[in-house]
């Protein structure tokens, strides 16, 4: 990958439904080799999808919590089971296995604290695998920006 594609990659990040062309001019290169870069791209699964950026508030998803959770035993079944449950849970929008005290942290997102209530009871609680969840409510978001920070 050379200063090109980063700058290929950043064009894109800003705008996902920029035209080749565009991306051409922004990045100073012919139509051409640009979309073969792109392709290349995607095929060494660099470029991972394209999305939509949507505002939760405007879509009914005013509440955000942190989650972190402790798991009582680490053996593989269990944190398959848990990662599985995970993968499954559409509030949940990412998912760390982390260091410190707690061995996952999790971002849900849901339209209220009642809802992240009802989550609680219907995930957490159900899976045998966790012993301890702290939740961390976020109460204004600051900064949440989806584009990495790549140099050229």
């Amino acid at each position: 990958m050379d200063k090109i594609d980063l700058k290929i990659l950043g064009s894109l990040q800003n705008n996902a439904k920029a035209s080749v062309q565009q991306v051409s001019e922004q990045v100073g290169l012919s139509v051409a080799p640009v979309w073969r870069r792109i392709k290349n791209l995607e095929e060494k699964k660099i470029i991972t999808g394209y999305h939509a950026a949507v505002d939760r508030n405007l879509v009914g998803l005013q509440s955000c919590m942190f989650a972190q959770i402790s798991l009582d035993r680490h053996s593989s079944n269990r944190v398959e089971n848990f990662i599985q449950a995970v993968m499954d849970a559409p509030e949940i929008v990412a998912c760390y296995a982390v260091t410190g005290d707690a061995d996952f942290l999790l971002k849900i997102v849901v339209p209220d604290p009642e809802q992240y209530d009802r989550f609680l009871h219907r995930f957490f609680f159900n899976l045998p695998a966790v012993r301890q969840t702290r939740t961390i409510v976020v109460l204004r978001e600051i900064k949440n920006q989806p584009q990495l920070p790549l140099m050229w």
